[in-house]
Order: C-alpha cells, then sequence, then structure tokens
C-alpha cells in the first residue's frame, strides 16, 4: 500500500487514495484527544447536577487508569487479530461509553462509565498509529505524523471552547453524546476503506494468547497508577494504602516476569526491553508524559493565581505547546530521513530543554507571553522527539510485532504521566507545607486558592524539576543508534 514517490501532502494526505483511512485515524484518535481537555472546563456543571465534589477526581483517574492498563495487552491483540479488528473494538467501546456517561444517574455511575470509556481508548490510541505504520513508509510517515499531531493541537483550543459552551449553553451531556456520530463516522469509514487482508496474509501468525500474562501487567500497572495517581492526595506516601498499592505492583511484576519467561508468546517480550531502539523510543515516550504533565497541570494554575491572568488567557498560554508540537512533528521527517532519528532526538531534547529553561526565568512579575514562549519552544521539542521516536520504533520491528512495540510505547508514556502527576505533586505540596509551617496547615488550604507569595515558590520549584526532567530527554537520543532499520512497512522494506 505504500508508493516509491516522493511524499508530498498530495500523495499522503487526505485526499490521496489512502487518504480515506488516515482521515478515519485523525476523527478516532480526536475522540480521545478532545476528550482530555473537554472534560475539565465542565467539572462545576457536572458536580452542580450529580453532586459528589470529593469523588469527581476520579472521573479524569479512572479513565487514566484503564486506558493505561489496557494498552499493552490491545498492542499485542492488534499483532494478533489485525488492527482493524481492535480499532472497530476500541471506537465501538468508546461510544458506548460516552452514551452511557451522558446518561449517567451519579457521580459513580459517571466514573465507571468513564472507565469504560478508558478502555476503548486503550485500543483506539495504539491501533490507530500501528495502522500509520502499516500503510506509509518511513518517509512517508513524516507527512502523515503531521496530520495526527494536527489533531491534538486542534483539540487543545476546540476541547475547552466546546466544554465551557456546553456546559452554559445546552448541557454538560452532550459533552459526551458529540462522541456519537464522531465515533460512528470514524467506524464506518474504516469498515468500508481499511482492507488489511493482502497484509494479514503476508505476515499475519495466529499464535495462543497469554491471559495469564495479561491479567498480571494489567493488575500490576493498575496498582503502580493507583498508588501513583493517589498517594500523597487521598492517603498519605508513608501508609498502609501505599504501601499495599506500590508493594502489591511490585509483587505482582515480579510474578509476570516469571509467567512471561514460560510462556509460549508473552503479551510483553523480553525481546521489547532488550532492543535499542525501543528502550530508546520508551524513555522518550516517559520522559514526555512526565513534562507534559508538569507543564499543563501547574502552568494554568501559575498564570491565573500568580500572574492574575483570565482563565481563557491561561488555556492559550498553555495552547502555545499543542502548537509548538504539530510544527515539529510535520517538519521532523526532514530530519530523520536526511540526518538521522538520533540527530533528530538530539535536536528535540535541545528545544525542549531551552522551552524548560524558559520556563524557569517565571516570575511574579513576568508577562504572560514568557509563558507562552516557553510552552511553544518545549512544544518543539517534545515534537522532535515523541513523534519520530515512534516512527523509528515502527520501522526498527517486524509487521507482526509492530502492535505490540507501538502499545509498550504509549504504555510509558501513561506511566510517565501518572509519576509526573506523583511527583510534582509532592514537590509543590513539600513547599507549600513549609512555607505555611507544616503539613496539617498545608492539607487544609487548596493549591489554587494559596496566596501568590506561597504559591509563587511551590510553583517555581516545580519548572526546575521540569526543567531536570526535559534535559533527560538527551539519554533518548544517547539510547537511539545511529542508523534503524531495516523493517517491514506495508510492502515495502525500509531503512532510515
Amino acid at each position: 500500500m505504500t508508493t516509491t514517490a516522493a511524499p508530498t501532502r498530495a500523495s499522503v494526505g487526505l485526499r490521496s487514495d489512502r487518504g480515506p483511512i488516515l482521515g478515519s485515524v485523525m476523527i478516532a484518535i480526536a475522540l480521545i484527544a478532545i476528550d482530555a481537555t473537554i472534560l475539565a472546563t465542565a467539572v462545576p456543571a457536572i458536580v452542580r447536577d450529580l453532586g459528589g465534589f470529593t469523588q469527581f477526581p476520579w472521573m479524569f483517574s479512572a479513565y487514566l487508569l484503564t486506558q493505561a492498563i489496557s494498552t499493552p495487552i490491545y498492542g499485542k491483540l492488534a499483532d494478533n487479530f489485525g488492527r482493524k479488528p481492535l480499532m472497530l473494538f476500541g471506537i465501538g467501546t468508546f461510544v458506548l461509553g460516552s452514551v452511557l456517561c451522558a446518561v449517567a444517574w451519579s457521580m459513580g455511575a459517571l466514573i465507571a462509565f468513564r472507565a469504560l470509556q478508558g478502555l476503548g481508548a486503550g485500543a483506539i490510541q495504539p491501533a490507530g498509529m500501528t495502522i500509520m505504520g502499516d500503510i506509509y513508509s518511513v518517509a512517508e510517515r513524516a507527512v502523515a505524523q503531521g496530520y495526527i499531531a494536527s489533531v491534538w493541537a486542534m483539540s487543545a483550543v476546540i476541547g475547552p471552547t466546546l466544554g465551557g459552551f456546553f456546559s452554559d449553553h445546552l448541557s454538560w451531556r452532550w459533552i459526551f453524546w458529540i462522541n456519537v456520530p464522531l465515533g460512528l463516522l470514524a467506524a464506518a469509514v474504516l469498515w468500508v476503506r481499511f482492507d488489511e487482508k493482502a497484509s494479514l496474509a503476508d505476515h499475519h501468525e495466529r499464535r495462543p494468547i497469554d491471559w495469564t500474562g495479561a491479567f498480571l501487567v494489567a493488575a500490576a500497572a493498575a496498582l503502580l497508577l493507583l498508588g501513583l495517581l493517589e498517594g500523597g492526595i487521598r492517603w498519605p506516601w508513608w501508609s498502609w494504602q501505599s504501601a499495599a498499592a506500590l508493594g502489591g505492583a511490585a509483587l505482582l511484576a515480579i510474578l509476570f516476569v516469571g509467567v512471561e519467561r514460560r510462556a509460549a508468546d508473552p503479551v510483553l517480550p523480553g525481546w521489547l526491553f532488550r532492543h535499542r531502539v525501543l528502550n530508546a523510543a520508551m524513555v522518550a515516550g516517559f520522559i514526555a508524559g512526565v513534562v507534559m504533565l508538569g507543564v499543563t497541570s501547574y502552568i494554568p494554575v501559575y498564570a491565573q493565581q500568580v500572574l492574575g491572568a483570565g482563565a481563557t488567557v491561561a488555556g492559550f498560554a498553555v495552547a502555545a505547546l499543542a502548537i509548538g508540537w504539530p510544527i515539529a512533528a510535520s517538519t521532523s521527517g526532514r530530519v530523520y530521513l536526511r540526518c538521522g532519528f538520533k540527530s533528530c532526538l538530539f535536536l528535540g531534547s535541545a528545544f525542549g530543554a531551552i522551552g524548560a529553561g524558559i520556563l524557569t526565568l517565571v516570575g511574579p512579575d513576568s508577562p504572560i507571553w514568557l509563558v507562552a514562549v516557553a510552552c511553544a519552544v518545549l512544544g518543539l521539542g517534545l515534537g522532535y522527539v515523541v513523534s519520530p521516536s515512534i516512527v523509528a520504533l515502527q520501522s526498527a520491528v517486524e509487521f507482526r510485532q509492530r502492535g505490540v512495540a507501538t502499545g509498550a510505547n504509549m504504555f510509558a508514556r501513561s506511566v510517565g504521566s501518572a509519576v509526573g502527576v506523583a511527583a510534582f505533586g509532592s514537590i509543590a505540596n513539600a513547599v507549600v507545607a513549609d512555607r505555611l509551617g507544616g503539613a496539617k496547615a498545608a492539607g487544609a488550604v487548596d493549591l489554587a486558592d494559596l496566596p501568590a507569595a506561597v504559591l509563587d515558590p511551590a510553583l517555581q520549584t516545580v519548572f526546575l524539576a521540569v526543567a531536570g526532567c526535559a534535559f533527560l530527554l538527551v539519554l533518548a537520543a544517547l539510547l537511539m543508534p545511529s542508523r534503524v532499520g531495516p523493517a517491514t512497512s506495508g510492502t515495502e522494506a525500509t531503512r532510515e
């Protein structure tokens, strides 16, 4: 399905012969991307309608948990049963969860249905990105990744606007109803236009499913993410709850390693962690997840509570991150095709370090545009690291290994996000406690309600930690080999 001509938007884009497939994947990814931003602005309206103020954070945590723990399993299933069935299953599950969320009668029900949505999202993202790796060559993916990245950029701006509009003028329930026509459209186009029988005939091999390994990795990941997301918030870090969650995760991980050594076809094969390209890509994804949470979680609070900007202006400052990312993703192909993936990652780590460095210069008297510039440059760095990393790993493995490799990368990014939430939250809380004279006094005050004199040093410390993590992106570049390949891409052998 790939072409040998020089890739252009005309040959790769929405008007090409593969355009409908690209369009359906973009719509499906948009369901996840918009969901990540549209719900936050509707929280007050949801709480007014359903109650459960103390429970509402689980609307986000339940979704993140089920999405993260299912992603590596779906990646393996995509290799066994094909990308198309997994993609259709993911879209169907996400749409079903959306319908149930739209008719939720209580906060508990909404949380449960959000978990179902997460199970759908866990299939959509790795299956969609694997389809891109199947139908496009390495050179063509440089163009196709720009389209996928643009979805996240537009969603960063459209999501909060739609969420606020629905909450103010219609109902928060429309946030979920809007997913139904979009999901059905994506599924219909994929069903009609995507035929992967030829690829499956050449590469597909039905293998036994490692259900024991799948259960153990899901349970271990669930306990790990639960401990990281709720530690220091619902319970102290040094408590029996944290010990049970993190200790249980470690025990299950040890059992998982033992089971995988004996499994005929493990859900996370050991070669994943011995493959230099995949290690570099997973390190990059993990660090990107950490950095993203530090920026998107704390810059809006800093902009509003310390700099005195309005919610809309603060939102646009963060949206600059989503502007730099797709610009880098769409131009990264020229870099890694000419200079190699390692050079591209070095360029990204340089931009990331510069952007994070600018962020450390922000103070109470700084203009909001300085924050936006920092986010835009940081976005360029992440765009030159994350998207090329996915292209590299898909180019370094065979067709029948591409799903599990992509799923492992997505899982690493999800775990990085959870680690970012835990680490930066602990840093901010420690500084606040020191300023207020103890953890007990700090626990009685919400972070967003703190005076600027207390909040400023706390969040500046977080920004310093973000900068440190951004510099660690250099490790991903060092791990990446100078040459990547060969591997099969569609029907054509490709080599960087």
